[in-house]
């Protein structure tokens, strides 16, 4: 009789982590961007009042 195995594949579930994996940096990277650029715009009105 043949035993049949539920568990999805070890290269399945490494694919699956991979995506996750590069969703969730891909979306840090964009919040990174987004902050930096609120950030250079703060300093740049900053440097505007100053002057």
């Amino acid at each position: 009789m043949k035993t049949i195995n539920q568990k999805p594949a070890v290269s399945k579930l490494v694919a699956q982590f991979d995506n996750q994996l590069r969703e969730i940096i891909m979306n840090d990277l964009r919040m990174l961007k987004g902050a930096s650029h609120n950030f250079l715009k703060a300093v740049k009105n900053e440097q505007l009042s100053v002057a």
